[in-house]
């Protein structure tokens, strides 16, 4: 494993800074700050920036020319998201598209269907959202109950989705939907469905954080083309899981550079409020171990795509690692930076380096979303592990 950036890459990340340099116009943290920012505000500023990134053919670096991509690969992937973090750039709006649709698609999806979809996926004309979890069926989302029964040419779904990232700003939703009740895994499809769709309805959920970014997602008699559908009916299982490893595994890298930028924040912040002490100290460095430690892991999980490997089991790791890392790193952010970093940004005599308050808030879910930390370890003792299973 080379982990020496070629002169190439070396020229890309130029390119990637020169063109940050010109066009992000303000820091991500100083529109959030902003007096009249609102939810809405926000979800069309991170819109805007996904188009401009897109004209300027920065997204789906790794995706073929022909879907919409630039043909790239893996390590530019990894640079361009690097720079971004590091200019402190917007997020874009479809990450839920990008991140996690878009892969299924290519793994998965039909040519016309790619075709179809990635480009106005890319360019911010259609957001996406996913609907897997229900109500009674997060961790163990092979026990979901939402339904697709074939009716000639079209699906009928019913059901209920819930904790559905962006749903109130999307204009479609990848759904898992039961099409077998007798099957656990194999009676599960995947399916795309416009949420404009008569029979669905979409309503905001207010978060712990004060936002409503997730929504909750109802269908009733709703009738979707059976084109919508990826793979073969019963395969749903087996795309989520294809999925969910981009979703668990493939951020590690990215969330160490994202963690290293806001340690060197959290690190300035203690100097500035004179808690420089052996154990503030002490504290500061377990947390860059550790994010050493995630950073080695995502260039290993880097070098795998760059083989050309997709993420399998071993993702559950990362997201254990991540997420747990993630608690930590806020509960001390918290504790060391004492009153003021509990301040919402909206608060004037807040810090306006990090949203140390919302960030605390919403790590709580991390060791939940995208499968438990207990699902995980499932997973890793049986498939990465294979350790033996408990007959009874």
């Amino acid at each position: 494993m080379d982990l020496q950036l070629s002169p190439q890459h070396l020229a890309f990340r130029e390119e990637v800074r020169g063109w940050l340099a010109a066009n992000a116009d303000r820091p991500w943290r100083e529109v959030l700050r902003g007096s009249t920012a609102t939810e809405d505000s926000l979800i069309e500023a991170r819109r805007v920036w996904q188009r401009k990134l897109h004209g300027a053919g920065y997204l789906g670096m790794d995706w073929p020319a022909e879907w919409g991509g630039r043909g790239g690969g893996p390590v530019e992937q990894a640079i361009l998201e690097t720079e971004l973090i590091e200019a402190d750039a917007p997020p874009i709006l479809n990450t839920l598209g990008i991140g996690l649709l878009g892969p299924a698609l290519i793994h998965h999806g039909s040519e016309e269907q790619r075709r179809r979809f990635i480009p106005p996926m890319l360019a911010a004309e259609e957001i996406w959202c996913q609907g897997f979890s229900e109500p009674g069926s997060g961790s163990d989302l092979a026990s979901l109950k939402a339904s697709a029964v074939l009716d000639g040419d079209d699906f009928i779904l019913n059901g209920q989705k819930v904790w559905t990232t962006f749903g109130p700003w999307a204009d479609w939703i990848f759904v898992l939907a039961r099409t077998d009740g007798k099957d656990r895994y194999g009676g599960i499809s995947f399916i795309l469905c416009k949420l404009d769709t008569p029979g669905i309805t979409v309503r905001p959920l207010r978060q712990i954080t004060g936002e409503s970014e997730f929504g909750e997602v109802f269908f009733e008699d709703a009738r979707v083309p059976r084109t919508n559908l990826v793979g073969e009916i019963g395969e749903g299982w087996r795309i989520a899981m294809t999925v969910l490893a981009y979703e668990r595994g493939a951020i590690s890298f990215t969330q160490a550079v994202q963690y290293g930028r806001d340690l060197g924040r959290l690190a300035t912040a203690c100097k500035e409020i004179g808690r420089t002490g052996s154990a503030v100290r002490e504290k500061l460095g377990r947390l860059l171990v550790e994010n050493e430690v995630m950073r080695a892991n995502g260039i290993r999980t880097l070098a795998n795509f760059a083989d050309g490997k997709a993420p399998g089991a071993e993702s559950s790791i990362e997201k254990v690692y991540w997420s747990e890392f993630d608690q930590r790193f806020r509960e001390t952010a918290l504790d060391l930076l004492g009153p003021g970093g509990q301040l919402v940004r909206t608060s004037p005599e807040a810090r306006d380096d990090c949203d140390w308050a919302r960030q605390f808030l919403w790590s709580r879910a991390e060791t939940i979303f995208s499968g438990s930390s207990e699902v995980q370890r499932n997973i890793i003792a049986k498939r990465v592990l294979k350790l033996p299973q408990d007959p009874r």
